[in-house]
């Protein structure tokens, strides 16, 4: 394919359009010069000419990105670079272009930031390769590998595939920009920031060169983004690949591999994209789960959505609580988690039944509203002056009875069971 043209198709009205309405979609914050995305519009119709001409001829200047730093759950934190609006705009109408160009060389065993491609679809990959008796592990973990990147390296490998001048340069200028961290700049002379339109492709052509000896090693693997695993059939030969492979990573790529964090391990003491592996006796297979961590930031966050002194209407807490069930459920679908949806079904409603009753206030109001949904007066009374604390009322039968599973589906609550069992493909 000719690639020495690409600046005009990145500037064609179609895909300039498509660039548009993809920023606006995907809203995001608002950049150093503080435009928002709901400003792009207007700021295009009066300058779009002049910011076609500057990238024709090389005079387009990016600002720098500000710097955002998202505490991991695990300590430390993931630095997040938010590029302006015009920025995120002229790198997304780059990737759309440059997209189609290098999805030709990617590996088919690479998933992360790739069109019709997820998460989900490495898992499975990676059980298969585990139930073909690859059950060795070689976990690799890159050390902050969006901040290390190495410029000249990487454009070096761009400059393999594209051929035009004016797009190498623009994607440099970007790698180049800098960032403000507290009103202070600071050069970017390594990284690609993480939070650009172009970082995800770019981070993918580092990568694919690591697929590549893979490859060519023969290797069993998967990769998602920066998250690598390779599937073995001994421990001996895990941890050849182990020494091996951080040797390319740290000595061709450039990067650094964190040997803390990176371990050779059998499937059940792994984490990868937030799913834990078993061994099912009966199917006499391995198959994947929800990791016990991401059970224990889910249980958080449904805990945050039912707090008792959340001051907010029982009706948005439920609102909130489905959209979270919905997207836990919908990632986590081709996992095992029957038993794990019937305890979170349960404490849902238990918690939900604790914060209806607050909300019902006095014991005056609490006893109309139990003999309202069918608790006989003398219970309804005893029950709304009884003085038990919150925890002990949800337990009680006759509250269970009032606030029933099947009221609380009525007001609107989704059951993580039955979303589940609609959902997903290991049922």
């Amino acid at each position: 394919m000719d690639t020495s043209s690409l600046m005009e198709q990145i500037l064609s009205k179609d895909n300039l359009n498509t660039a548009y309405l993809q920023v606006v979609r995907n809203k995001g914050a608002e950049g150093v010069d503080g435009m928002t995305y709901t400003e792009l519009k207007e700021h295009l119709e009066k300058n779009g000419e002049i910011i076609r001409e500057q990238l024709r001829t090389r005079k387009y200047k990016p600002q720098p990105v500000r710097r955002v730093e998202i505490p991991k759950p695990d300590g430390g934190v993931r630095n997040l670079g938010v590029p302006t609006v015009t920025d995120r705009f002229i790198q997304q109408a780059t990737a759309q272009v440059l997209t189609p160009i290098y999805e030709e060389q990617f590996h088919d065993h690479s998933y992360g930031f790739r069109p019709n491609r997820c998460a989900q679809q490495a898992v499975i990959k990676a059980l298969e390769m585990m139930n073909d008796g690859y059950d060795w592990i070689v976990d690799i973990d890159l050390e902050k590998f969006f901040d290390t990147v190495n410029h000249d390296k990487l454009m070096t490998l761009i400059g393999r595939t594209i051929k035009d001048g004016d797009v190498i340069s623009i994607i440099r200028k970007f790698l180049v920009s800098g960032i403000m961290v507290d009103d202070e700049y600071k050069d970017s002379v390594i990284g690609t920031p993480q939070g650009g339109n172009l970082s995800p492709l770019l981070a993918n052509v580092m990568l694919n060169e690591l697929d590549k000896e893979m490859e060519q090693r023969g290797l069993n693997f998967v990769r998602y983004a920066d998250d690598s695993i390779i599937m073995v059939g001994s421990e001996m030969s895990a941890r050849r690949v182990m020494r091996n492979l951080a040797k390319f990573i740290e000595e061709k790529l450039g990067l650094k591999v964190n040997m803390t964090k990176s371990k050779v391990d059998r499937p059940r003491g792994l984490k990868y994209l937030g799913f834990g592996f078993y061994f099912d006796s009966r199917a006499r297979q391995f198959k994947a789960k929800p990791h016990a961590r991401s059970v224990v930031k889910f249980k958080a966050k449904m805990r945050q959505l039912t707090c008792r002194s959340w001051g907010i209407s029982n009706s948005y807490k439920v609102k909130k609580l489905n959209e979270l069930i919905r997207g836990w459920i919908n990632y986590f679908k081709i996992g095992s988690m029957k038993t794990l949806c019937k305890e979170m079904d349960s404490q849902i409603r238990y918690r939900l039944r604790m914060c209806i009753w607050k909300h019902w206030k006095t014991p005056q109001n609490r006893a109309k509203n139990l003999m309202k949904l069918d608790v006989p007066r003398w219970a309804a009374f005893k029950i709304a002056y009884c003085g038990d604390r919150y925890a002990r009322l949800a337990h009680n039968g006759w509250v269970q009875k009032a606030i029933s599973n099947k009221r609380l589906t009525s007001f609107g609550l989704v059951s993580m069971l039955d979303y589940y069992t609609d959902r997903c493909v290991t049922c």
